[in-house]
């Protein structure tokens, strides 16, 4: 159901639908001015987690596309009556202005690529045999649709190639900022390599149906980490 349009929003949730109350807020047009919103504590620290936290993952990648998101304090679970099993924060979240302008659909390829195993280099998380033949056929497509001659290299070569000239191949996710991705995701695009089989994509703006449906999944506190589930190229 569509939300109302609205300047201020100030909630205590039930902390099960964290997740995809966030996604709906965030996708709401037109922007609202200001939420202050109280979570879980481990779901509010991914959210506002840093470059470099042990909790920096997609989704504080993807919520920092669309708002800036800050610490306004911390609850502890003996300040209620009877106390829950949990603590809390209270965060403030407030829109980006401009917006930034990505191809969602994109991006969220890219990001599920890279923190999949986001305690890995990015060379060994892109160089996964299914993530190489992922790419090799959207190269594909891409070529077909465009009347590009599809270059002799092999796709872990090209994809070698785009990490190098940004210096990112030894890097690993949770070590690189939002404007370094950016980066990484401008440079597979001009060599024709994208992340999804040449979809429209959508833009700020546009519906929320229009947004990839797990944009803002939660991967947990130890999202990404687990044993290697594919064999490296």
């Amino acid at each position: 159901k569509k939300c109302p349009i609205f300047d201020v929003c100030v909630a205590t949730l039930p902390y099960q639908i964290s997740s995809p109350f966030t996604f709906k807020l965030l996708a709401h047009r037109p922007a609202f001015r200001c939420a202050v919103l109280m979570f879980q504590k481990e779901f509010a620290e991914r959210l506002i987690a840093k470059v470099g936290e042990s909790q920096y993952g997609r989704l504080a990648v993807n919520t920092s596309l669309f708002v800036k998101v800050s610490c306004v304090c911390k609850v502890g679970r003996m300040n209620f009556t009877p106390p829950p099993e949990v603590d809390s924060m209270v965060v403030k979240i407030v829109p980006r202005y401009p917006p930034i302008e990505v191809d969602f659909r994109e991006w969220d390829g890219l990001m599920r690529i890279c923190f999949g195993r986001k305690r890995k280099t990015l060379r060994s998380s892109f160089c996964m045999t299914y993530t190489l033949k992922t790419l090799e056929d959207n190269y594909t497509t891409w070529c077909a649709l465009t009347g590009n001659r599809p270059e002799k290299k092999s796709m872990k070569e090209k994809v070698l190639e785009v990490l190098g000239s940004l210096k990112l191949a030894e890097q690993r996710a949770i070590k690189i900022d939002l404007d370094t991705y950016f980066k990484l995701l401008l440079e597979f695009n001009k060599r024709g390599i994208h992340f999804t089989n040449m979809n429209v994509g959508a833009k700020i703006g546009d519906s929320q149906a229009a947004l990839p449906d797990e944009l803002f999944m939660d991967d947990g506190a130890d999202g990404g980490d687990g044993d290697d589930d594919a064999m490296e190229d």
